[in-house]
């Protein structure tokens, strides 16, 4: 007897393994249908959002096919169908628990909305843009670490969506696409300090004033939407008195995006204008007052050795 009839006796004689062959073969067409689509898809539609979301809806579509015919295809063959399913599903859920939580997480992260592509969120300690959400990882554009502030550090970062259910997710961009920043000037005592505040507050205010009008009917949103306090989206200013100098705190609102730009404009703004005040508002910096210098005395080789 050849190998082929001895395989075509075995098949015959073990119908199950014959239909899990068959569907098997089913699963790989549908698979390779799948990337078909999403290729042509790719080549024919020219606008990112709407391709994105079309190869996410053929994928979908796919999965719950593939789901579909497995129900379809096996219960008509095998009796029992829900006690070898119960099993199944218990010896799978065991061996893949990880892999079916980040499946579980990409429905919730797609049913709830808790990101998109094109947020930025912190996540299990990482930061970046989202710029893909599959059935299993969320891809992002990391921001930071070696490099300071929210740049991009050129890292592509690919996360399990099971991270959803283990953590905080920091969103900074849903429902209010704007945060609060600061940073702290040191003022030298004996300032016209009513002059540096007027400096700060009207520099902040000209720099700032697109994001404050842009945020405050965004802010009236969120505190209608969720049990939320207002807040005041001004810049505001409050002073602090160190043994150094005079320490001003300028906090403010800008976009997630622009928060480098927007205080590297605020920084130079304001230095020039202090600059024009012809020494009535001077920076400070550290200083070290020195009380008393000790006496030192100085006895040469020659003093020691008289001849």
């Amino acid at each position: 007897m050849t190998v082929i009839e001895q395989i075509k006796e075995w098949l015959y004689t073990n119908p199950f393994m014959w239909s899990v062959i068959k569907f098997l073969f089913i699963l790989v067409l549908i698979l390779f249908v799948i990337q078909l689509l999403r290729r042509y898809l790719k080549k024919r539609i020219s606008n990112t959002v709407i391709r994105y979301k079309a190869q996410k809806g053929i994928e979908i579509i796919g999965y719950v096919l593939l789901v579909f015919l497995a129900i379809t295809y096996f219960s008509g063959t095998i009796k029992d169908f829900t006690i070898i399913i119960g099993l199944f599903t218990a010896g799978l859920a065991f061996t893949l628990q990880e892999l079916i939580l980040s499946i579980a997480g990409s429905i919730y992260i797609f049913l709830v909305k808790v990101y998109k592509p094109g947020d930025r969120i912190e996540i299990n300690g990482i930061k970046g843009d989202v710029i893909d959400v599959d059935s299993i990882y969320t891809t992002m554009m990391e921001i930071g670490k070696w490099v300071e502030s929210d740049n991009y550090s050129g890292r592509i970062v690919k996360l399990s969506n099971a991270f959803v259910f283990k953590g905080p997710i920091y969103n900074y961009s849903q429902d209010f696409p704007f945060i609060w920043d600061q940073f702290n000037l040191p003022i030298r005592y004996g300032s016209d300090m009513e002059l540096a505040k007027s400096i700060v507050i009207k520099m902040a205010s000209e720099i700032l004033s697109e994001y404050t009008i842009a945020s405050k009917s965004q802010w009236e949103d969120v505190v209608n939407k969720f049990y939320i306090e207002d807040a005041e989206v001004e810049p505001t200013l409050a002073i602090r008195l160190t043994d150094n100098w005079v320490e001003f705190n300028l906090r403010y609102i800008v976009d997630y995006k622009k928060r480098r730009l927007t205080k590297h404009l605020l920084h130079d703004s304001i230095r020039k204008a202090f600059e024009k005040t012809n020494g009535e508002v001077v920076l400070a910096s550290t200083t070290f007052e020195l009380i008393k210098i000790p006496e030192l005395k100085i006895r040469s080789e020659k003093s020691k050795n008289p001849q």
